[in-house]
Parts: C-alpha cells; sequence; structure tokens
C-alpha cells in the first residue's frame, strides 16, 4: 500500500513549495513576452562633440568611448531612466567612486547615504522608491559593505546589484539626487527592463520608502511601514546606532494585518527576525544578512541587516503595519532598578527600508530626509586629536609621524618605538561641565602594533589594549564611565609588550574621545559620586 502513498506524498510536497525556489530556473523555459531594453550610462556623442542622450553610444576606437560615466555635483540631479510602459524592470546596476580622496577625485566624493534614489511609477509626483542608494542596497551609515543575497548583490562593496521586479504600466524614471557636499564622481549604470505590450489589471507595482527616527521615541514602536490597500510585504534593511551600552536586539517584531488592533504576527527578537540566533554577526546568505557589525555592546556601536520574504512573503488585503519594539539589555546606571536586565526600552538610532508589493496607491506618510539630516549626529561632547600632540614631549623613545588611512576621516598618529622599554604616548584634553560621559580611544590595529595599558591622570583604567590584527583596521577601545570634573586630564599609553604575532611595538591613534550618555543617566545620576579614580567602571 505504501507505493500508492508515495506519489500523493510528492504531490502534496511539491505544492507546498515555495514558488519562488525553482521559478527563475523554470521559467526560462516558458515562452517570453515583450522585448529586452537598457538605459545605460554608455557615452553618447551629440552634433555638437559633447554627450546628448538621444545619439548612439559612440563605439570607435577613440578614448571618449569609454567616457561612460557622470559626475553629479552637490545638490544635482540625475536621470538615469525614463521610459515610456508598460514594462518591467529585471536589473539595476551601478557604480561610482567611494568617498576617500584618490586619484580621479583628490578631494573625496559623495558617500552613497548622501546620494538619494528615487523612482516614478506612471507619472505620480510621489516616488515609489525613495531611499539612499547605500540604505536601499543594505548597505547602512554611508558604509561600503559586500552583500551576497538573491534580490541584492553588492560585489566588492562596490558593485551595486538589484533584482527586483519593477512593473510599470504608463512609465518609469529613475534619479539619483546629491543631498551630499562632495560630487559623485564616476557613476556608471545599466538599468535592465523588458517592453511589454500590456500588463495584467492586477498587478502590484513595487514600492521601497526609507525612514529614521534619531533617536527612536520612547514609549512608542519603530514603524517601519504603515499602508492601506492589497499586497505583500517583502523586506526589510534596519540600522541600528546604539546610545547605550549592552545590546539592543531584544525588541520584537510586530506585524498587524488588515487592520487588526493587536498584531497576530509577533516575533521573538531583533535576531530572531533577522533569523540569527544569540545576537548577529557580519553575514551575508541569499534570504538574510548582516553586511555590517562593528563591536559589541558599546556606546555608538553600528548594526545593519537585511531580511528578504521571498519564499514567505507577508500577504495582506486592506493593509499592512510592520514596527518593531527596542527594547533589550542596559547598564545599571540606565535602568530605574540599578540593576542590568535584558528588558529596558531603549533610545538608540534607528534607520529602515521597507520593501513592499500593492496594488493601488500606497498611504505611508514617511519621506526620507534631506541628506544632512540623514546623517547620524556626533555623540562626542570632547574629541582631542592625536595628531595635534606630535612632539617629543608627548612621547618616549622612538620617532613619530602622522598619516591618512581610508577608515579615518583625519590623520592619525603612528607612533614607532623600536622596543618596548620606554615606549609611552600621551594626549591631553580638557573637560568643561560634570555630565556622565564615556573615556574612549579611536586607534587603529596592524601586523605590526604592540600592546599597551592606558592611564587617567596616572589611574590605571582597564586591561591592556592589544593593538595587534593581521589586517590594518580601526576599532574604538572603551575605558571607562565616569562624571569627570571640570579640568585638565592626560591618557597616558604605555608599551606593555606584544601579541606574539606582532612584528612590532607600535601605536596609531586618532583621537581619545568623550561620548554622550542617554539624559537619563544625568537625570537619574545614580553613578554621579562614585569616585572614578578609586572604583572605575566600564558598563558593558
Amino acid at each position: 500500500m505504501y507505493r500508492f502513498l508515495i506519489p500523493i506524498i510528492s504531490a502534496i510536497v511539491l505544492a507546498i513549495q515555495p514558488a519562488s525556489a525553482d521559478d527563475a530556473l523554470a521559467s526560462l523555459a516558458r515562452p517570453q513576452d515583450g522585448r529586452s531594453m537598457r538605459a545605460t550610462s554608455s557615452f553618447r556623442l551629440g552634433a555638437d562633440g559633447k554627450y546628448d542622450p538621444r545619439a548612439d553610444p559612440l563605439g570607435d576606437r577613440t578614448e571618449r568611448s569609454n567616457y561612460d560615466n557622470f559626475r553629479v555635483a552637490p545638490g544635482a540631479t540625475h536621470t538615469v531612466m525614463d521610459v515610456k510602459g508598460p514594462g518591467m524592470i529585471t536589473h539595476m546596476w551601478f557604480t561610482f567612486l567611494g568617498p576617500e580622496p584618490g586619484g580621479w577625485a583628490g578631494a573625496g566624493s559623495a558617500t552613497h547615504q548622501d546620494m538619494l534614489l528615487r523612482i516614478y511609477w506612471d507619472g505620480s509626483d510621489r516616488p515609489g522608491v525613495e531611499a539612499p542608494v547605500g540604505d536601499f542596497f543594505a548597505n547602512c551609515f554611508g558604509k561600503r559593505s559586500e552583500v551576497k543575497s538573491l534580490p541584492v548583490i553588492v560585489e566588492d562593496a562596490d558593485s551595486y546589484n538589484c533584482f527586483w521586479r519593477m512593473p510599470f504600466r504608463k512609465s518609469a524614471r529613475i534619479e539619483i539626487i546629491n543631498q551630499g557636499t562632495k560630487p559623485v564622481n564616476l557613476l556608471y549604470y545599466n538599468v535592465d527592463w523588458i517592453k511589454l505590450n500590456k500588463l495584467a489589471k492586477d498587478t502590484p507595482y513595487f514600492y521601497a520608502q526609507y525612514r529614521q527616527e534619531y533617536p527612536v521615541k520612547s514609549g512608542q514602536d519603530y514603524v517601519v511601514l504603515e499602508t492601506e490597500g492589497k499586497g505583500h510585504y517583502v523586506g526589510t534593511v534596519l540600522a541600528v546606532r546604539t546610545r547605550s551600552p549592552s545590546w539592543f536586539g531584544e525588541g520584537d517584531e510586530k506585524m498587524w494585518i488588515d487592520g487588526e488592533a493587536r498584531p497576530s504576527i509577533w516575533g521573538t527578537g531583533t535576531e530572531d527576525y533577522f533569523l540569527s540566533a544569540w545576537g548577529l554577526k557580519t553575514t551575508s546568505t541569499p534570504y538574510f544578512g548582516v553586511p555590517y557589525f562593528d563591536q559589541w555592546g558599546i556606546v555608538g556601536g553600528h548594526t545593519s541587516a537585511y531580511r528578504w520574504h521571498l519564499a514567505d512573503p507577508i500577504v495582506f488585503q486592506k493593509g499592512i503595519r510592520v514596527a518593531f519594539e527596542h527594547w533589550g539589555w542596559i547598564s545599571p546606571d540606565e535602568n530605574p532598578e540599578k540593576r542590568s536586565m535584558s528588558w529596558n526600552e531603549r533610545e538608540d538610532d534607528y534607520s529602515s527600508v521597507a520593501y513592499w508589493y500593492q496594488t493601488g496607491t500606497p498611504t505611508f506618510q514617511a519621506r526620507a530626509p534631506e541628506g544632512k539630516d540623514r546623517r547620524l549626529p556626533n555623540l562626542d561632547r570632547v574629541i582631542a586629536y592625536a595628531r595635534d600632540y606630535n612632539d617629543a614631549k608627548r612621547r618616549g623613545e622612538g620617532a613619530a609621524q602622522t598619516q591618512q588611512l581610508p577608515f579615518f576621516e583625519g590623520q592619525q598618529l603612528l607612533y614607532k618605538p623600536e622596543k618596548e622599554a620606554g615606549a609611552w604616548l600621551e594626549i591631553p584634553f580638557h573637560v568643561e561641565v560634570k555630565e556622565p560621559l564615556r573615556l574612549l580611544l579611536n586607534v587603529a590595529t596592524s601586523y605590526d602594533f604592540g600592546t599597551y595599558q592606558a592611564y587617567l591622570n596616572g589611574v590605571k583604567i582597564g586591561a591592556p589594549i592589544d593593538l595587534y590584527s593581521a589586517d590594518i583596521a580601526s576599532k574604538e577601545v572603551h575605558l571607562l564611565d565616569f562624571w569627570p570634573d571640570p579640568g585638565d586630564y592626560t591618557i597616558r599609553l604605555e608599551c606593555v609588550g606584544k601579541n606574539p604575532a606582532s612584528s612590532g611595538w607600535y601605536l596609531g591613534i586618532e583621537s581619545v574621545r568623550l561620548r554622550e550618555r542617554r539624559p537619563r543617566v544625568k537625570e537619574w545620576g545614580f553613578e554621579k559620586d562614585r569616585d572614578w579614580k578609586k572604583d572605575p567602571v566600564l558598563h558593558g
């Protein structure tokens, strides 16, 4: 009898398989409608010898045939594509110079957070897609990161590919607006689309919308999307910059379907929604990933994650609301009961992109802020740049020089002692107001760096700092949470050895910083009278 059950079971298994599991390959063996088209940055020579978008690509043996890119000045808008429908965008590819100075852009370039992507459907005044270029491609904070997923691929952190299907009936216009202070340099692109004879009446359109809260609002969930209509939710990009110590990711995702009073889809934690467990770490998979994660549990840490609902779209008939709680672990000086626990409302900085398909006109009111307002506010109350103290009286034996590294906005100070004995470096700073602050060092790590012990006004702070890494990188070293009295202070870093793998005792430091704590730390003042000299504390 089992041989009769096998075909039945097989049919059931096939029936419940997600349509997207093999559709990309299976569809290749089916008839295709329409004809393929492309909008591209290829150089086109006009009659006046300048670029003419109506001309054919030049394509001769002269070098200007390879001038296939554009420069977009600050405040300018570049039209990538403007076509009549019906049609379907199947693929977008962009590349452009990174923000760091280089041979083609000595003063640097705009970041992909400065570049705003807008796509308009059927002549609407409201863009159907509105997000910073970086965030749309799951690259948040203006940082370039590699992404290897099905709908979005950022190869080598500089080749931006998108395979979301984007249908339109009357027209499609794609724009990139430079909202930064530097130009977008060497902007290349190809947008592939299919021109169709018709589009089914019930075809849903693709939408993507950015929003942010710096910081999130107390007592309110962070809303990613809220819209009325019929459709399906297909993806989330979320970026969080922490303003408190410890872990932010205990807040649950909530989804209200079709106007219900309470969310019927309720998760178990932010890291769980992004299909990880016990926290988040850098990873990239077809359906979910964490392109950027710098340091665990610090004040000012950055995490960005994506989750694509390709095999499991969230279907709604009348409307949907998608939100996240912003709850997590927190330090005792931010907890009203003066204890560390996992369920505290946090006040971190959130931004997001919602991706969905919908028929009719979305009712989501969010709009992307201007470029300057998308940049995260500086949390540092005091910054003492090490490069300003490059004189012999501030260091022990060994030479020092300033140098520019790509991950620092300004130059760092590179101290180069030849041995452990007698190697030390001092950086002074001044405090104006007594308030709760976090003391930290913005340093580099490298294959020839040593291990250093920090002292503040002669008081030993924390454990020895091993600055070795196989590759050159940046790191924040957090040292102390305290309420410093107004006055002058000096950080002293003494070499106490080196990692066995290191080839030297060098030290690279960009700055000493005092970072603000959340206002409730000052309001409650639990540790205002703690003597940091006798009892130095770093909350984690």
